[in-house]
C-alpha cells in the first residue's frame, strides 16, 4: 500500500468562529458545502455525493476550534481535519485544512477542497 502524503491548506474566511464551526460539525451545515447530503448517528457521519455514500468517524472536536474525521474505509492513520484559526492581531479567521492523499492525487485533492471551500464562502457570504 502506498503511504499517503499529508498536506495542509489555509483559506481566509470572513465569518465568526462560532458560525463557521456550525458548518464544520453539523450534518445540516456540512451538507451546505461539503457534500450533497450528510447524516450522522453519534460519532458516525455519512456523506453522500451523487448518490454514493462514504462513512466517516468523528475522531475529535473542540467547540469553535476544530473537527477531525477519519474515513471508515481507510486502513491507515489518515484523517482530515478542519481547524479554525483566529489571528490574534487582525482577528482574521482562517480555515486550516489538513488532509491526506496518494502522492499523485495531492493536486486533485487540493482542487477539490478549493471548490468546496468556495461553496462554503458563498454560503457564509464571505468573499
Amino acid at each position: 500500500m502506498n503511504d499517503k502524503i499529508k498536506f495542509e491548506i489555509e483559506y481566509v474566511i470572513q465569518s465568526s468562529p462560532q458560525l463557521l464551526y456550525q458548518y464544520l460539525v453539523t450534518p445540516s451545515g456540512l451538507s451546505e458545502w461539503f457534500a450533497d447530503n450528510v447524516n450522522s448517528r453519534g460519532e458516525k457521519y455519512i456523506f453522500i455525493w451523487d448518490g454514493s455514500e462514504e462513512e466517516a468517524k468523528l475522531l475529535k472536536r473542540k467547540s469553535d476550534e476544530f473537527v477531525r474525521f477519519a474515513w471508515e474505509e481507510s486502513d491507515d492513520d489518515s484523517y482530515f481535519e478542519l481547524k479554525i484559526i483566529v489571528d490574534e492581531i487582525t482577528k482574521d479567521v482562517s480555515l486550516f485544512i489538513t488532509d491526506f492523499a496518494e502522492e499523485d492525487e495531492v493536486d486533485e485533492a487540493k482542487m477539490l477542497w478549493e471548490n468546496q471551500v468556495s461553496d462554503l464562502k458563498q454560503v457564509l457570504g464571505s468573499k
